[in-house]
């Protein structure tokens, strides 16, 4: 474990953490699948008494990048053990962003059933914690959103979990419904979500589109949790990356309303 500085948030953003002091960060390693271990960014609020929930923070594309680190302080500003996990740590950092082609095929290569393994593990490894208490849970963005979904899904290791315009969950690829690497699309497994879901859709996207939100909503809600599925207006795809061209402020400022007492009547209650 290596201590790291906490740096405030950029101004003006959703739960933008505001006093660096009040959060302490690490990188850190942790056990995924087959016992490989997996990098990741640890922040908890620097002063609190007794066992707080967790949760996992799943990056977009770019990699686990400086905007994730913040997004996790602002959430262990609001009293979680988080961890920001790198999924790319097998592939020794994230794709060239600038490279369409090379970013999407390091995507559709990555096997969900390892992915899966090492997004349980990051469960694990906070559950295992004198610090966290019995709840852990999980928000992700774009591919972050996907595999919240996966996990949400295939594992029963959350107990809430908040999917960001997660994209290709009806199908592997543009092209192809299933792959080896990606055998079953997340949507045919929403039936089987074994915890709260919130979900957050751009009316301007289209993967995923309001529609494929719609099919989101009915097949979760036969598995009979709570499921919501939003849809953002005048908002695209990754509306909440506030260092990126498709922020939108107002939208992401609406999505935060929704995730800050989703996550806390599911995680901080005692129920």
């Amino acid at each position: 474990m290596t201590r790291t500085e906490v740096e405030p948030s950029p101004e003006g953003v959703p739960g933008a953490l505001s006093d660096p002091t009040s959060v302490l960060a690490e990188e850190l390693t942790y056990a995924g699948a087959d016992g490989v271990q997996v990098n990741g960014y640890l922040a908890r609020p620097a002063a609190s008494e007794g066992a707080l929930p967790g949760m996992i923070v799943i990056h977009e594309a770019g990699g686990c990048n400086d905007h994730i680190r913040d997004v996790s302080n602002r959430f262990a500003a609001l009293g979680y053990v988080t961890l920001g996990v790198d999924l790319y740590t097998r592939e020794g950092g994230p794709p060239p962003m600038d490279d369409l082609q090379a970013m999407m095929a390091r995507l559709f290569s990555m096997s969900d059933a390892v992915v899966l393994g090492d997004l349980e593990g990051a469960a694990d490894h906070l559950r295992s914690r004198a610090d966290v208490s019995g709840k852990v849970g999980c928000i992700g963005f774009c591919m972050g959103g996907r595999y919240t979904l996966l996990l949400a899904t295939a594992s029963d290791r959350l107990d809430a979990a908040v999917d960001c315009w997660g994209g290709f969950i009806d199908r592997a690829t543009p092209d192809e419904r299933s792959t080896p690497p990606r055998p079953t699309p997340p949507l045919e497994l929403a039936e089987k979500l074994h915890c709260p879901l919130l979900a957050a859709v751009g009316a301007e996207d289209t993967n995923p589109s309001p529609e494929l939100g719609a099919q989101l909503r009915e097949r979760a809600r036969a598995s009979g949790q709570e499921v919501e599925v939003d849809v953002y207006e005048d908002a695209g795809h990754a509306f909440f990356a506030d260092y990126r061209p498709t922020y939108r402020p107002a939208a992401a400022a609406r999505l935060w309303e929704r995730i800050v007492p989703f996550l806390a009547g599911h995680l901080q209650s005692e129920a």
